[in-house]
């Protein structure tokens, strides 16, 4: 079997930087493990499957089954790999519609090109909201972060993240975590993540690291569907329905994110597209 491979940085203008994720284009739904499998030897954080539903020709799809696998198991929700999904199929696939609809574990998701304004040539994703509600820190989570001085937390009811507001912006690139505690700690409490977030600097509204190493992933370079929690949280906090972000990881990624009525964020990146080949399986 042959399979049709890309690999893509997602939320960056640049090669080698944001969050790599590796797309598979399937003409027909394959067992689970055998994705699982690829998405292992693929050893990225995410590699996402993708199949028309509507056209068996790709030029005239507009809607698409979408699934996402860390290397160790399938994912709810992924943002990166949407994105990095939706720039193959855009630029690779020949699409020609201007708005692509995702039929996902986590609903429906759509994408959108995106040309002119303040990113230049982008895309748009819409993702369901999942503004964070107060909770205490789980036993052990603060101490396998170090030593850092935690002024909120909370958890996003349908992405189960937890979410760290530190109160110092200087600690978050410079965070030590004992992955292994983390890993212990947030199974225990049933939750995924941590999100670590502080204010940014110009021209930033935020900065964010996420970590899961529940999922296989220790660090995640740049998590869209992370700021579906982060958006709502600052903009509650900053009063402003549209924001900034960067993802502060080693990669690093830039994203822009607005609140859309009836619960969904809109969040918008760059991507490029740094590899093209076939793998056989």
């Amino acid at each position: 079997m042959e399979i049709p491979l890309f690999q893509v940085d997602a939320f960056t203008r640049k090669p080698f930087k944001g969050n790599p994720a590796a797309v598979c284009l399937l003409d027909a739904a394959l067992p689970d493990s055998l994705l699982q499998g690829i998405a292992a030897e693929m050893n990225l954080s995410e590699t996402a499957f993708v199949r028309p539903l509507d056209s068996e020709n790709w030029q005239a799809a507009r809607r698409f089954s979408l699934r996402w696998f860390t290397p160790a198991v399938e994912v709810r929700l992924c943002g990166h790999a949407t994105l990095a999904t939706a720039a193959v199929l855009f630029r690779e696939c020949g699409v020609t519609a201007e708005t692509v609809v995702f039929d996902t574990l986590s609903g429906v998701l759509m994408a959108q090109r995106v040309v002119g304004g303040a990113i230049g040539e982008g895309i748009r994703l819409d993702f369901p909201a999942d503004p964070p509600g107060s909770a205490p820190v789980p036993d052990g989570i603060a101490g396998a972060l170090g030593d850092v001085e935690i002024i909120w937390s909370g958890v996003g009811p349908k992405t189960k993240m937890l979410l760290l507001h530190l109160a110092d912006r200087d600690a978050l690139p410079r965070l030590q975590l004992d992955f292994v505690r983390l890993g212990a700690a947030m199974e225990d409490a049933g939750l995924q993540g941590p999100i670590v977030t502080a204010a940014g600097l110009p021209p930033y509204d935020f900065i964010s690291r996420f970590f899961a190493p529940g999922l296989g992933v220790n660090e995640d370079p740049v998590t869209g569907s992370a700021h579906t929690v982060l958006a709502p949280y600052w903009s509650g906090l900053l009063g402003k329905p549209a924001c900034t972000a960067y993802q502060a990881s080693a990669r690093g990624g830039e994203l822009w994110v607005r609140l859309l009525p009836a619960d969904r964020v809109e969040i918008v990146g760059q991507a490029v597209v740094i590899l093209r080949g076939t793998l056989y399986s």
